[in-house]
């Protein structure tokens, strides 16, 4: 298992640099000003980390309970990815739709194209994260 430390590092590495890739070119790609953009990728970052922490630390636990294992297969990886940016996209959906002053349908598309951005993003930065700093293995918990 990943300590707190560890986990409030990568969560905030991940935030950080997708902030630095997202910020000028959804401004430019969604034709709204950088800085209206930029306050809107802010905090959806900032709620973005909190959820990143909770889901992988869930996550975590869940694969350590059912398998005693925390390492993921490819196709594990691909279903953390898709479950995290769907419960993500969910939770900010509001937010999108008010700061822009855009419809619900309008900001649904928005944060699909900001899903299937950092769903690459996470896939490949969580891989590299791994790699990086290995994740302590514990075997399962006890009963």
């Amino acid at each position: 298992m990943r300590s707190t430390t560890d986990r409030i590092r990568q969560a905030i590495s991940f935030e950080l640099i997708g902030i630095l890739i997202v910020t000028p070119l959804f401004a430019w790609g969604f034709n709204h000003p950088m800085g209206d953009m930029g306050i809107l990728v802010v905090l959806g970052a900032t709620a973005a980390t909190a959820w990143n922490y909770l889901f992988n630390l869930g996550f975590d636990h869940l694969l350590n309970w059912r398998r005693g294992d925390l390492r993921k297969t490819l196709p594990l990886r691909l279903v953390h990815a898709v479950l995290f940016e769907t419960t993500l996209l969910v939770l900010l959906l509001p937010l999108f739709a008010w700061w822009l002053d855009v419809s619900l349908a309008a900001a649904l598309m928005m944060e699909i194209s900001f899903a299937a951005f950092y769903m690459v993003y996470a896939f490949v930065f969580t891989w590299g994260y791994d790699i990086l700093f290995p994740p302590q293995q514990t075997g399962r918990a006890p009963a």
